[in-house]
């Protein structure tokens, strides 16, 4: 069982890290657009939106990359789960107020009409996300992980390497 989830614990960890790394691949070029696509969220003062807006995609790049390689894994998923939780409570407050925006979750963002139909799918993938988040950070290893090559292992994950459990 514990071989079975560490598999699992690898495709959690690469299809979140992939969504990460794609979502900020697409901002990241462009800042104007992340900054309008934070503001359209009416959440946070306009400051403070900029700052969220510029630093979004480069985070999104960074916990996505670790998430991927497997390197810091577990903080990479405790992070990527604190946004996803913030992203899910954002959406849920503009579709509570009637604000129908474009999420700006690849690129994009602002407002857009009907956009109040995605809602309920984009909420939903983001829970998905934020479970497999959430089981990346609960796990102590996953298969194919950069970490285990880059640093050396104590007693506890030797015996666990040897017995081919999770890696």
């Amino acid at each position: 069982m514990r071989g079975t989830l560490a598999w699992v614990g690898l495709a959690a960890r690469l299809v979140t890290g992939g969504v990460w790394i794609v979502a900020g691949g697409l901002k990241i070029t462009e800042p104007d657009a992340s900054i309008a696509a934070v503001r359209a969220y009416q959440l946070l003062p306009s400051s403070v939106a900029e700052v969220v807006g510029i630093a979004l995609p480069a985070v999104e790049l960074v916990v996505g990359l670790a998430l991927v390689l497997g390197v810091f894994a577990r903080g990479a998923a405790v992070v990527s789960a604190v946004l996803f939780a913030a992203f899910i409570v954002g959406i849920a407050s503009v579709w509570a107020r009637g604000i129908e925006i474009d999420c700006g979750c690849f690129g994009g963002g602002g407002a857009k009409a009907g956009a109040a139909s995605a809602y309920p799918w984009e909420i939903a993938r983001d829970v998905a996300l934020l479970a497999a988040s959430l089981l990346v950070a609960f796990l102590r290893r996953t298969r194919l992980s950069l970490h285990s090559l880059l640093f050396t292992s104590g007693p506890d994950d030797r015996a666990t390497v040897t017995e081919g459990a999770v890696h």
